[in-house]
């Protein structure tokens, strides 16, 4: 065994690992990352990249059979699914570079690819070494979950592990699960030419407004995705080609192929955490505000910490650990200013508190101010007039926004730096946007909050009548 000594361990190369290892290593602390699978983690390989670039393709699909309105006649798309998983391969491969175990050693950080087990609260060992830090960071993410479904362990299925390596276009895809990731595939997949059933156990999109999912739902339905609420799955069944999901009440649900989109779990199984001293809960490794693990040497960042699972979480708490480990600072970790968004079409993103949220937290004292796309030129423009912006404001400040149509990943940007700054409705209406932009809909709706206390009040009437007289 080689012994090695460093400030800082990384275990795992995916989002958050690499901003920490770049960032640590740029500011002059000595780095070594450890990863035993692929640069770039979830995101790159399985996650947001190729679903994204997916649904890129499937968009134009869909745009070729609904062109007529904007005066271009109809065509059906002649879809070359093996293609689209192409183009999804040839962008993983642009990234790629960015993730890559060279550019990282570049910045001076010395790259072991395999995989990190502690040996003591000090040591990891990794193939040949074993690797003493002052600090680690944990960044192992989180992988598919495969639930204990009875049959399961008998017949193939899908997960967003493997679904953007399969070329054979499926005929009927079943998916379990209406998530995010279950609705986006959904949407990819019936513009791209297949038949979409979507088996969920409780609400579709269920972590998102009620009011915004159901815009999406209808969407997706109308064009053809058979969305199944409510339906738990008791047993699945068939052989490759021919799978059938049968529900509690009975209903058998027949497809060609069967993908898994539940949730995910975090990755820890490989750790030997307890070795370390490191608690985990049953969602992932027990950290505090400041990311700290029970363990004062080791953080966790991302998705193996256990909440929010997303890429721009993982970084954002890359931030806060190098802020942490590098130069001694207290730094806490937040989640009011963190959005999210699902890129189905109409896209759905929200940031802090729901409607429901804020009712149920600040009472009487929330406002709802909302603005309709179509209200917005530029959408009625693109035909793009389904959706609304809906923000919960409290005492002037907004607490929260949900955004569902044409944009809404984009237009949620400005809501997370008002929440990130505490800023004042006020601030937002003193915004110019450039006319048409979709961006227009934000200050559009503050000014739907500031409407009614101008044009509905009787004190401005009075002021504004005494001013026309008196003043020349």
């Amino acid at each position: 065994m080689q012994e090695l000594k460093t400030d800082i361990l990384v275990i795992g190369a995916g989002s958050g690992g690499l901003s920490v290892a770049a960032g640590a290593s740029q500011m002059g602390a000595d780095v070594i990352l450890l990863e035993g699978h692929k640069m770039g983690g979830d995101c790159l390989n399985y996650g947001c990249v190729p679903s994204k670039a997916l649904l890129a393709s499937a968009k134009l699909a869909h745009a070729q059979s609904h062109a007529e309105p904007f005066g271009v006649a109809d065509r059906a798309p002649q879809v070359d699914y093996a293609a689209a998983k192409n183009h999804v391969r040839d962008v993983i491969a642009q990234i790629e570079p960015m993730d890559s175990q060279e550019r990282f050693e570049g910045f001076g950080v010395r790259v072991i690819r395999d995989w990190g087990t502690f040996l003591s609260p000090t040591q990891v060992q990794a193939g040949n070494f074993v690797i003493t830090a002052r600090r680690v960071v944990l960044a192992t993410g989180s992988s598919p979950l495969v639930p204990p479904i009875p049959g399961l362990d008998e017949l193939p299925f899908e997960t967003n592990e493997t679904i953007f390596e399969l070329r054979d276009k499926p005929d009927h895809l079943l998916i379990i699960g209406g998530g995010p990731i279950g609705m986006e595939m959904a949407q990819a997949h019936v513009r791209l030419g297949c038949k979409v059933t979507v088996i969920e156990g409780a609400r579709a999109l269920g972590k998102d407004d009620p009011e915004a999912a159901a815009v999406v739902l209808e969407a997706l339905r109308a064009e053809g995705v058979e969305v199944l609420e409510h339906a738990m799955v008791a047993r699945v069944r068939g052989k490759a080609g021919a799978v059938e999901v049968v529900t509690e009440d009975g209903a058998v649900h027949a497809g060609s192929h069967l993908l898994l989109a539940v949730g995910r779990k975090a990755n820890t199984d490989r750790l030997n955490l307890q070795a370390a001293g490191i608690d985990r809960t049953h969602t992932g490794i027990n950290v505090d505000d400041s990311l700290r693990t029970t363990n004062r040497r080791v953080y966790a960042i991302g998705d193996v910490a256990g909440g929010m699972q997303f890429t721009h979480v993982a970084g954002y708490h890359a931030g806060v650990i190098i802020r942490s480990a590098l130069f001694g600072l207290r730094s806490k970790a937040k989640t009011a200013h963190i959005p999210w968004a699902t890129y189905t079409d109409p896209e759905l993103a929200q940031v802090g508190l729901t409607e429901a949220q804020a009712r149920d937290r600040h009472r009487d004292k929330v406002e709802i101010a909302r603005f309709d796309y179509a209200h917005n030129d530029r959408a009625v423009a693109e035909r793009r007039t389904t959706g609304f912006i809906k923000v919960m404001v409290v005492k002037g400040r907004p607490v929260g926004a949900t955004i569902v149509g044409h944009q809404a990943g984009e237009l949620i940007n400005l809501w997370s730096l008002a929440l990130a700054n505490n800023l004042k409705m006020s601030q937002i209406a003193a915004m110019v946007s450039p006319y048409p932009t979709i961006g227009e809909l934000n200050k559009r709706v503050a000014g739907a909050y500031f409407s009614p206390r101008l044009f509905e009040n009787q004190m401005v009437e009075r002021v504004v009548r005494l001013v026309q007289r008196w003043i020349p």
